[in-house]
């Protein structure tokens, strides 16, 4: 069966999270955006592993089912370490078939640091080891490094990073067949590494708050089962994994180089020109994930291996209806029409991926269902984020912006 799965979220015991990060507001988004499998997230916290005892139905195949909606046991670990006389931080997601090899996982890591201090515990544990650990508990797990390009926490963040996966997991490198892009990259940026090309790109939301999972996620064609699913990952299995949805990758906070203290925004052109310093202040910018891209990778811009599994870059529906009206996407307006429309044709992805053009015409306003048509194509306007910055990703443009103003003017 065709359903969508997004595997990185974070609980309300997460640091930074909304309180309605719970299994009920969970399971209600999921179905209005029409994905069929979640993740925990945070089961290496004990309050929230004891809420996902007392909710999730075990469906004895690996998931977990709670009102329709399926979830697999995931956790975040961040690793601050020192190795080689110089200091890593790396994010791993770890994906688990049972609440017993959760315990177990837990038990263990126990012993190495605080798991109750954060939903995402932090240890200062080599990501070998944490690998070589939860591979010796249960050889069915599996380790994903998380957004792999953002640069302070990832495997290879230009500022806490390594360049090669097999300096980072050592002997544990060949259990590990997944990567997660994140939000600043997408597929076609990570084609550009050859030694990429037998991992299987994978893409979720890391989402801190129930409206925005989904922003990025996978569609599989296989059955709703743990061990499918994992072999589907870990085989790169074109047939059954059909594609990641994904940001626009320049929305991403991390995507140019830049100093957000003096507003600046850079390509990775102009920060080589400038020897990687501020124009404005002279301190070294932060550098983001398109220039370590470049600085890894041995392929044009382009490239795309013959195994590459396809995306689709699309813009969240609240967003696209937000620009449409020319109001703030957290208005009331944009809410109240968000759920109008999507009772109208059943989930967000639904609208944003399947409805017919002269469906969505039809049901939709025009200037609505036009903005979608444009996501489709890809169709938009771009001004990238940096150093912790969101970028900018505009429909209609110019148009937009003096909507915007003419709105204002009335008040």
């Amino acid at each position: 069966m065709e359903f969508i799965a997004d595997f990185h979220v974070h609980s309300k015991y997460s640091r930074a999270t909304s309180r309605d990060m719970d299994i009920n507001h969970l399971a209600a988004w999921a179905k209005l955006k029409g994905i069929t499998l979640m993740g925990t997230g945070d089961f290496t916290h004990h309050l929230w592993l004891e809420e996902l005892k007392g909710h999730l139905e075990d469906t004895g195949n690996g998931l977990f089912k709670y009102q329709d909606v399926f979830f697999v046991l995931t956790t975040e670990i961040s690793s601050i370490y020192s190795k080689g006389g110089r200091t890593y931080r790396i994010h791993n997601m770890v994906f688990s078939p049972s609440f017993k090899t959760v315990d177990r996982i837990n038990e263990t890591l126990t012993r190495y640091g605080n798991l109750a201090s954060d939903g995402r515990p932090i240890l200062g544990m080599d990501a070998s080891e944490i690998a070589r650990i939860v591979f010796d508990i249960d050889e069915n797990c599996m380790v994903v490094p998380g957004h792999i390009w953002t640069p302070w926490f990832s495997l290879f963040g230009s500022m806490s990073g390594f360049d090669r996966i097999e300096d980072c997991f050592e002997k544990e490198t060949p259990k590990i067949f997944a990567l997660e892009t994140g939000l600043s990259s997408d597929p076609g940026m990570n084609w550009r590494l050859s030694a990429l090309d037998k991992y299987t790109l994978i893409s979720n939301s890391d989402s801190h708050s129930p409206s925005k999972i989904g922003r990025e996620a996978n569609v599989f064609d296989c059955e709703l089962d743990y061990q499918d699913i994992r072999e589907v990952l870990k085989t790169k299995d074109k047939k059954r994994f059909l594609y990641t949805i994904e940001f626009f990758p320049e929305e991403g906070k991390y995507h140019f180089d830049g100093h957000r203290l003096c507003q600046t925004r850079l390509s990775p052109q102009e920060t080589r020109q400038l020897n990687g310093r501020c124009p404005k202040c002279g301190k070294n910018v932060t550098v983001g994930v398109m220039n370590r891209v470049e600085q890894l990778a041995d392929r044009p811009e382009g490239a795309k291996p013959a195994n590459a599994i396809p995306y689709r870059n699309l813009i969240p529906f609240d967003e696209i209806i937000a620009e449409a009206k020319g109001v703030s996407k957290n208005s009331v307006a944009v809410e109240r029409d968000y759920r109008a429309y999507i009772s109208r044709f059943g989930t967000e992805f639904e609208i944003l991926l399947r409805v017919p053009k002269e469906e969505l015409i039809k049901n939709l306003p025009p200037r609505v269902a036009e903005a979608v048509l444009r996501v489709r194509e890809g169709e938009v306007y771009i001004q990238a984020g940096y150093d912790g910055e969101y970028g900018i990703i505009s429909i209609f443009g110019e148009e937009s912006q003096d909507k915007k103003e003419q709105q204002l003017s009335l008040f």
